[in-house]
């Protein structure tokens, strides 16, 4: 099923219901999907864009070099 097919689908279930609660919870993640973009500070943004990127790009470290790593640091 595309995306455009789905957010056919999903509306019609919206608009077929009459469960004022399902309404209210669908309103409500619908809402935060963009409030909690908003919350965030512009430099978190970044931070978040830029890890992203170089995840694409392969830059990443695996979880136990980043371990030994802090334990050689710190030990």
């Amino acid at each position: 099923m595309s995306i455009e097919e789905l957010k056919i689908e999903i509306a019609k279930k919206v608009f077929e219901t009459d469960d004022e609660n399902l309404l209210v919870r669908v309103e409500t993640i619908l809402s935060n999907i963009n409030s909690e973009n908003d919350i965030l500070p512009e430099k978190v943004k970044q931070g978040i864009n830029k890890g992203l990127e170089q995840a694409k790009q392969g830059k990443l470290i695996p979880f136990n070099e980043v371990k030994k790593r802090l334990s050689e640091k710190w030990n």
